[in-house]
């Protein structure tokens, strides 16, 4: 056998399980925004609120009223704007996610048989950085239709929104680019704890062969993962919610961003949004671990 031949299998390995990873990442993307959208919108509003006016109509006071005005005031389908952002993104970005989060766990092995906690950190920490580079001008579109507080029917499209943020500032960092290092924060550091307290809880847990209780321990986890980890980035979200928003000029880099917040509204306002992105990120944290783990196994025995 020659050399070429005999790395033939080893590639073919590779290519299947590549995939695998990415076929299982991009459905549980897709079924996680899907499903937990309309909790992204309603965080996002409550980020970009700086209003303290009570009396005004679109001042939201907690996450039941921020529903009820919207559904008053934009109608129902107005829980899903900006959806079509993380459509198109979601599927790639999950898939992107997950895929390079085993490279980079392969890497961060250093020589090692066995992944440590540190190994999972590390390579979810670097795949939300690879997740943030891809996303943001997504994200940018995004927060720009979440903001746009007209009805559903007078709201301009996606496409419309995209345009008029090339033309007006391009593709660099004050346009489609806009809130980068927010970005790349609010990923990184979601991603390291998310896939660092997941992967390293699991693995001292038997696993159960009864699959009520897999799937439980499975989605338990992983509401446990999104939950805290929303409660770790959740100032850099801020920061990218304010720098993103229609207020944006007033804000310039991510760390002045956040001293500016805490300097004029105080340390509360750093966690805008909390409850509503755990509500979002928690049950969504859970969805995409599990969609993805029995996607995974699904698709390791029609492959193999």
């Amino acid at each position: 056998m020659t050399p070429k031949e005999s790395t033939m299998p080893s590639k073919r390995s590779w290519a299947k399980e590549a995939v695998i990873q990415i076929g299982s990442g991009g459905s549980a993307g897709f079924v996680e925004v899907c499903i937990m959208h309309p909790m992204d919108l309603v965080k996002t509003r409550f980020q970009i609120q700086v209003k303290t006016n009570k009396s005004d109509p679109t001042y939201y006071t907690g996450i039941w009223d921020c529903l009820k005005k919207m559904y008053r005031n934009e109608g129902f389908f107005a829980y899903w704007k900006g959806i079509v952002p993380p459509i198109l993104v979601e599927t790639p970005k999950r898939a992107v996610k997950f895929f390079t989060f085993e490279q980079y766990k392969q890497f961060f092995l250093f020589g090692s048989t066995t992944p440590t906690p540190v190994t999972f950190m590390c390579a979810g920490l670097s795949a939300g950085f690879t997740e943030g580079l891809l996303v943001n001008p997504f994200e940018v579109i995004k927060v720009q239709l979440q903001s746009d507080r007209k009805h559903i029917k007078n709201t301009p499209s996606t496409m419309a929104v995209t345009k008029e943020i090339i033309r007006k500032h391009g593709f660099g960092l004050n346009g489609l680019n806009k809130g980068l290092t927010a970005t790349l924060m609010r990923n990184g550091l979601f991603n390291g704890f998310y896939f660092g307290f997941y992967h390293s809880t699991k693995a001292y847990i038997p696993q159960s062969q009864d699959f009520m209780t897999d799937f439980l321990t499975k989605a338990g986890l992983g509401f446990c993962s999104g939950s805290l980890a929303s409660c770790l980035n959740i100032p850099f979200d801020v920061a990218k919610s304010r720098i993103q928003g229609p207020e944006g000029h007033k804000y310039k880099g991510t760390l002045k961003t956040i001293q500016i917040v805490y300097a004029t509204e105080g340390f509360r306002a750093l966690y805008k949004g909390l409850l509503p992105k755990v509500i979002r990120l928690g049950p969504g944290g859970a969805i995409m671990l599990v969609v993805y783990d029995y996607m995974h196994e699904y698709l390791v025995s029609v492959l193999n």
